[in-house]
């Protein structure tokens, strides 16, 4: 029989040893290894928080870069339209420049034109005083009128014709020679609008014209403003200057008229085409430029370059080879009104005359 091999208590203590040494690097083994995984896990949430801060900076970057990139293109296209307007000034402003270039040229040779006119009206002018001073030469007349004083001296005016046509200014200017005056009458009663000197004077030089005219003229009075109307009433034809009911019907309606409104001359001389027949000799009574064309214009200030416009527009409406005579009345605040009525009177083969206020 096999003798039992007896254990050693220092094996078993030995072994004991060894198991729990080994048991204690088994557990330290575990909690060192738990606490790098939970080391390395923190590691990760931070990494993953930072990585996704970087994502959302860097779509905020993107964002702001299109914002940018959008600006740009739209600070190009701003600096495109920049350079498009700076262009059309440009170009505008050497327009402008080359106007006014061009206007001052214009307005030197108007100045020297006026000087001109000036001068030859002022010769005119001292030949019309020395004519004034001869004895007067009386013709045949049709009627009978006695100016205060015997003035009825020589004018100068061609009052010869078959068909006399006389033009009155019938506008609110007539009723005053200065500015102020005509706004203070063409508020009063129309009375004291009828007794007002200057369109007095006009009445006065009507009926002298009326009694100065050749047996065997006929005539015709327009009044005009805005608009012509005829003074002959509804007849609106030629009266012979011997029918004495019909002229002094005719001088009676003239009378009963009042000054208003503004001073269309382009009306008066279409009235004037539109007669039939057409008159051979036309004495026009105003008192300076027209303030309107055919129709009234949309400003209410008139200037003064304007009011020569309309001149020039009016004229082109004269029947040819008509004669204008005028008489002016002259209207403060108005200085070329007399050089531009003395140049017609002169292309049209008529005359030009400024009466003294004690006339006729």
């Amino acid at each position: 029989m096999a003798r039992r091999r007896q254990l050693s208590p220092f094996n078993l203590a030995f072994l004991d040893i060894m198991f729990c040494g080994f048991g204690a690097v088994v557990l330290l083994v575990l909690l060192v290894n738990a606490q790098s995984v939970r080391s390395r896990k923190q590691q990760h949430e931070d990494l993953r928080a930072e990585v996704d801060r970087l994502e959302q900076e860097v779509k905020v970057g993107r964002e702001y870069l299109g914002n940018l990139q959008s600006s740009l293109l739209e600070s190009e296209d701003q600096t495109i339209s920049i350079r498009e307007q700076i262009a059309r000034l440009e170009k505008e402003k050497t327009r402008l420049a080359a106007e006014m270039t061009s206007s001052r040229e214009q307005s030197k040779a108007r100045r020297q034109q006026v000087d001109t006119l000036a001068a030859a009206l002022k010769k005119l002018e001292a030949e019309q005083k020395r004519l004034a001073e001869k004895p007067v030469i009386r013709g045949s007349r049709a009627r009978r009128y006695e100016g205060e004083g015997h003035r009825q001296y020589l004018t100068g005016l061609k009052l010869g014709g078959h068909r006399v046509l006389i033009l009155v200014d019938g506008s609110a200017s007539m009723l005053d020679a200065s500015v102020v005056g005509v706004l203070r009458l063409r508020n009063m009663a129309p009375a004291l609008q009828k007794n007002a000197p200057k369109w007095q004077q006009v009445q006065k030089t009507v009926r002298w014209l009326v009694a100065n005219l050749p047996p065997s003229s006929s005539v015709q009075i327009i009044v005009f403003n805005t608009r012509a109307v005829s003074a002959a009433g509804k007849k609106k034809n030629w009266l012979p200057v011997t029918e004495t009911a019909a002229v002094d019907a005719m001088l009676a309606r003239f009378r009963d008229m009042l000054p208003a409104g503004g001073t269309s001359l382009e009306n008066a001389f279409r009235a004037a085409g539109a007669l039939s027949p057409r008159p051979d000799n036309i004495v026009l009574l105003t008192d300076g430029l027209p303030t309107q064309g055919r129709n009234t214009p949309r400003r209410k200030l008139i200037s003064g370059e304007q009011r020569v416009q309309f001149f020039e527009q009016a004229v082109r409406k004269i029947p040819a080879g008509v004669p204008i005579n005028t008489i002016l009345f002259p209207m403060e605040g108005d200085p070329l009104a007399a050089v531009l009525y003395w140049k017609l009177a002169v292309q049209s083969k008529g005359s030009f005359f400024t009466p003294t206020r004690d006339w006729p």
